[in-house]
């Protein structure tokens, strides 16, 4: 049997996909894994047309459908953006070969799963590893696969709703294999097909960080965010579940054993900084003795930071942490349902700025565009930005609608319509005056005089006002000039692709980064 493993996506980092891929293939040992990359999004030319597309042309469509044709089993998985690329992939494989079984997983098919399981064999609704292991064994045995939990089939023109699994514990993602990373993997390349994943691609696609999740689970249900859905599914996610230290200590010198230029680890948990003093005391001893190199931590909540949490963690080589903001406007944190105050971030930024003589400058998330926005919570979040402690970065997005969460359903129930994530990206915000001042005092703060000035101008989304889409490319032109002066300041090529990539490549295989970490800049 032919198994083939898609993910389709604006880069390769694919941290879930590569979890479950690796799984698969303990089990049937000669699955294709290959990634589709319509849009790159570690490119700067991509962030700042706000490029993010699932437009490819029919050719390289019918390429990638005929190589597909010829497997029994196509898993593809991917989010939201990509879910009509997926469709028009579905559709013509099946044209091709109705006889290939296709399974869809990833955040679409949970978030949006009567829209996914219309154009699949399967969905898969829930988390993957054990399910997936359970549909194969029946498939394989001949045996009802439709009973499997945590699947909708679609069989003889009727849905199979199937329930749930249990959430998996500690004690499963102990027993996973390893996440695949460079592991015999291919990659669809316009106008030739699929290739080989080398190190090239990876330089381009992904830089030289090494990008993974230790942790799952959010305790907070945010009103725009996916994991509200979940929650929705199993109010058992909003427990933070980890594997132990020894796991995530082993995964990290798997990898630095087959590339050792990586220099920089990046953990994408929804809550790294939630997990237990205990856990995150005993990870921080054992990462500087056992690893000692440089890591991010991108999931910071505010209600969260603690100050003996990222001490530790600063010691053990935490350079980068990013910690969601999303609105400085009291109104719109409760509208959002974020279980934070003004003041409360307020705090977390004190704590984070202590320890800003050691890492790059932390990131802050913040969601504009907001059109239940009033001028007064723009005011309030643009001084809030403003009397924040330097130095600092924004990590700005334009409101998009996630299909089926709270936030869709309480903005039509207002009657407002929005874009949702589907229709544009979230990296092009609306080129405001508001905005551009955004962009504006994160580069630098201009007098305070001045800045009252300017916020006479200042109007909130929903009304009528000039646009200054030249003014926008410009500042966030200057915006992303800083970003990187920032990390080559630490000699940090991690977010780098392309020409940069490579440079910082060659500076890690000569091992100049490692030295220039640990001996010059003394992260610790």
């Amino acid at each position: 049997m032919k198994i083939a493993f898609v993910s389709i996506d604006a880069g390769i980092i694919a941290v879930g996909f590569r979890k479950m891929a690796s799984l698969i293939r303990s089990v049937h040992p000669d699955t294709e894994i290959s990634y589709i990359v319509p849009t790159n999004q570690m490119s700067v030319m991509s962030f700042l047309k706000g490029r993010c597309t699932s437009e490819i042309e029919d050719a390289d469509m019918d390429r990638m459908a005929k190589h597909y044709a010829e497997f029994d089993i196509v898993a593809s998985s991917s989010m939201t953006p990509y879910a009509e690329l997926n469709k028009d992939l579905f559709a013509r494989i099946k044209k091709i070969n109705p006889n290939v079984f296709i399974i869809w997983g990833g955040i679409h098919p949970i978030v949006d799963s009567e829209d996914a399981i219309k154009h699949a064999d399967a969905i898969c609704i829930g988390e993957g590893e054990i399910a997936f292991s359970q549909f194969l064994t029946a498939y394989n045995a001949g045996e009802d696969f439709t009973q499997t939990k945590n699947f909708w089939f679609h069989k003889d023109d009727q849905i199979v709703r199937n329930g749930f699994l249990p959430l998996q514990t500690a004690s499963d993602f102990e027993s996973f294999p390893i996440p695949c990373y460079a592991d015999n993997e291919i990659i669809f390349k316009n106008g030739r097909g699929f290739v080989p994943l080398d190190n090239d691609e990876y330089l381009k696609l992904n830089g030289i960080a090494f990008h993974t999740v230790w942790s799952i689970g959010c305790p907070f249900t945010c009103t725009y965010c996916s994991n509200s859905k979940f929650i929705d599914n199993d109010s058992d996610y909003r427990k933070i579940r980890h594997s132990s230290v020894d796991r995530i200590i082993a995964e990290i010198k798997n990898v630095l054993a087959i590339h050792p230029y990586i220099t920089s680890i990046t953990f994408h948990d929804d809550s790294f900084i939630g997990l237990p003093l205990d856990v995150v005391k005993e990870f921080s001893e054992r990462w500087q003795k056992e690893i000692n190199i440089s890591f991010s931590v991108l999931g910071a909540l505010p209600g969260l930071i603690r100050k003996e949490k990222v001490e530790l963690l600063v010691k053990a080589g935490m350079y980068r942490i990013k910690m969601g903001i999303q609105s400085p406007s009291a109104r719109i944190l409760k509208f959002y349902k974020r279980p934070a105050t003004v003041a409360s971030t307020r705090k977390a930024i004190e704590i984070i700025s202590d320890y800003t003589s050691s890492m790059i400058p932390p990131t802050y998330d913040l969601i504009l565009d907001n059109p239940v926005e009033n001028r007064e919570d723009v005011l309030e979040s643009l001084r809030f930005i403003y009397d924040m402690p330097r130095p600092f970065t924004l990590n700005i997005f334009s409101l998009r609608l996630m299909p089926n969460t709270e936030l869709a359903n309480q903005l039509k129930a207002l009657d407002i319509t929005h874009p949702t994530i589907e229709e544009l990206s979230y990296t092009l915000v609306k080129p405001s005056f508001a905005n551009i001042l955004v962009y504006a005092i994160d580069i630098v703060r201009p007098p305070r005089k001045f800045f009252e000035f300017l916020l006479k101008y200042v109007k909130p989304y929903s009304e009528p006002q000039g646009e200054y889409p030249t003014a926008l490319f410009l500042i966030r032109t200057l915006y992303m000039v800083k970003r990187g002066l920032n990390h080559l300041r630490f000699l940090d090529f991690s977010y780098f692709p392309g020409f940069m990539g490579a440079i910082g490549y060659w500076f890690a295989k000569a091992g100049i980064l490692r030295f220039w970490h640990l001996h010059v800049l003394k992260f610790r």
